[in-house]
């Protein structure tokens, strides 16, 4: 392990990402990343994606300097920021204890204690995608343990799970790292995963498609008669219920639905157990 002299989100720090095997990535190498398929991260290694930043991640980041302070007020381990490579392995932690035995990893989800997040590591549960790169970190740092720390920058308070190494994962990790640069050296994208989004260009495709919004143009016109028209009759109407030429108008009251998320008794309360069984949908849109 070798300490490399970064600041994290620096050019110099991208530059040289660009070159290793970061901890932060692979959750996607693994397939087990909530927003980063394989292939996008192949499309990003080989510059035919730019990084974005969103407002998550943002804020993430600027507060976690705060979080760090709050975890060590809480722990009373001081933590620093490092840059590690073990050979062709990076990790960049969010801290690392001085005598090298315990890493952090800092999470700010956006809703805080209202998060996902915050619901699973306060059950014991680590997210699959989180696991990998913590496991990632432990295997290029050598630490005893690690903690993940998920902090609400709102109430300024903080979970903490401990997270021990699992060597049996290590090779794992290094085999799906090793058929993922495969792919990046010979510049063929990996197998596609179901989130992935197929680009089509064939003239198959484009004749359906030029098919789909012309009717979909047509049925828009339609849709817009359709509403001036049965406005037009509305405005005839002078009792509650009227009939006549094969069309009748009625006047009722229908109840509003309930708002659920602003019933104080029902937040913090899990409701997954109570929806009902999902299914399968197909949506075609425009743009």
């Amino acid at each position: 392990m070798n300490i490399v002299k970064l600041i994290q989100g620096s050019p110099e720090w991208h530059a040289h990402r660009a070159k290793y095997r970061n901890a932060s990535e692979t959750a996607a190498v693994m397939g087990a990343s909530p927003w980063l398929t394989p292939l996008a991260l192949w499309e990003l290694r080989t510059g035919r994606r730019q990084p974005e930043v969103n407002a998550a991640m943002a804020r993430g980041t600027a507060l976690e300097p705060r979080a760090r302070d709050h975890y060590e007020r809480l722990t009373g381990a001081v933590m620093q920021p490092l840059v590690l490579v073990d050979g062709e392995y990076s990790a960049s932690l969010d801290g690392m204890s001085f005598d090298g035995s315990l890493a952090v990893e800092i999470k700010v989800p956006v809703k805080g204690k209202a998060s996902t997040l915050w619901r699973q590591v306060g059950s014991g549960e680590v997210p699959e995608h989180y696991g990998w790169q913590i496991e990632h970190q432990l295997m290029v740092c050598g630490a005893r343990s690690a903690h993940l720390f998920v902090y609400d920058g709102d109430t300024d308070s903080g979970l903490i799970h401990e997270v021990k190494p699992q060597p049996e994962r290590w090779e794992a990790i290094r085999t799906a790292w090793d058929i993922f640069m495969d792919h990046v050296f010979k510049d063929t994208p990996p197998p596609l995963a179901d989130k992935d989004k197929v680009q089509r260009q064939d003239e198959t495709w484009r004749l359906a498609a030029a098919e789909f919004m012309l009717r979909r143009q047509e049925a828009d016109i339609a849709t817009q008669r359709l509403d001036a028209a049965r406005e037009r009759l509305v405005g005839l109407v002078q009792h509650p219920s009227e009939v006549g030429a094969g069309v009748s108008v009625t006047r009722f009251w229908k109840t509003g639905s309930v708002n659920y998320k602003a019933v104080p008794q029902l937040r913090g309360v899990d409701l997954e157990p109570y929806r009902s069984a999902g299914r399968f949908e197909t949506r075609v849109s425009v743009g």
